[in-house]
């Protein structure tokens, strides 16, 4: 499965208001956290390597 970078979310600018509000209150710690523990779900909900690998590429770049 190739990484999909295309638009991808019905509701983005809703879903970036949420992600923002889940980090109202938190400390910086706890903001950094909050995000690891994101990412590491949405990367065993992948669950594909090279998929993965792929993604942190593009991230870097």
């Amino acid at each position: 499965m190739p990484l999909n970078t295309a638009p991808n979310l019905p509701d983005p600018d809703g879903f970036y208001d949420e992600l923002l509000r889940a980090h109202e209150g938190l400390s910086q710690a706890e903001s950094e956290a909050l995000n690891a523990r994101l990412i590491l779900i949405l990367c065993n909900h992948i669950g594909d390597g090279e998929v993965l690998r792929e993604a942190l590429r593009a991230a870097a770049a």
